[in-house]
């Protein structure tokens, strides 16, 4: 599952319920990669890290 850890954060692969969870996220967001962080951080319910408060529109968890 984790690949690899880096101090306290952890590089998480991106699953097929990743990409097939991109589907049902409404477009507040158009950038296809971070709809995929969006999607990953909702599926696998952890915070992400970014300092784009567009994310706090999909109820994800934001540390920055």
């Amino acid at each position: 599952m984790l690949k690899h850890v880096c101090g306290s954060c952890e590089i998480l692969p991106i699953e097929i319920a990743h990409t097939a969870a991109i589907v049902s996220l409404p477009f507040h967001h158009k950038d296809p990669f971070d709809r995929l962080l969006i999607a990953q951080a909702l599926t696998e319910q952890i915070p992400i890290i970014s300092a784009d408060r567009i994310f706090d529109d999909y109820g994800v968890l934001r540390c920055w």
